[in-house]
């Protein structure tokens, strides 16, 4: 499943006020549900099927069956997540050094990628162990060399 594919299931499960949202289990869309639990954006992630939000069923379905269920968040029965959409696509992958995510968390535009507002963040996959994936602050934080941009959520 593609980064724009995860963030369209995602913020459409918000706009029409679902309690769970079901993605494929892979380790771009683990990593993209694992950001956005760390920042506040979701509840909680359970594995199971397609049907149930089940660890044990999870355990004993196939490959192809395995699913991660996000609880998702609201707040005065209004979404936390407002707005989540790609910046990198198949046909066009962003890629930014240490310097340009600095840049784009401290308000600056970079590679017509506009900058992160006020509780806003942006997931990006870096080159550390195995392709981790961490918040854009975070990254610059760690002083992470750069890596790929994937998305924004707000």
């Amino acid at each position: 499943m593609l980064a724009h594919d995860i963030c369209s299931a995602i913020q459409n499960a918000f706009r029409a006020r679902h309690k769970y949202v079901a993605l494929p289990h892979t380790n771009q869309s683990l990593g993209i549900l694992t950001v956005l639990l760390q920042n506040g954006f979701i509840m909680s992630l359970s594995r199971g099927t397609p049907h149930t939000p089940s660890p044990s069923a999870f355990l004993t379905a196939p490959e192809f069956e395995r699913r991660i269920w996000a609880e998702l968040k609201y707040r005065d029965e209004r979404p936390v997540l407002n707005a989540m959409h790609a910046v990198s696509k198949p046909s066009r992958r962003i890629f930014l050094d240490q310097t340009e995510l600095m840049l784009l968390c401290t308000g600056r535009s970079v590679k017509h990628v506009r900058p992160l507002g006020m509780g806003e963040i942006a997931v990006v996959r870096t080159q550390l162990k195995d392709n981790e994936w961490m918040e854009a602050r975070q990254a610059v934080q760690l002083r992470v060399k750069g890596g790929e941009l994937m998305c924004r959520a707000g």
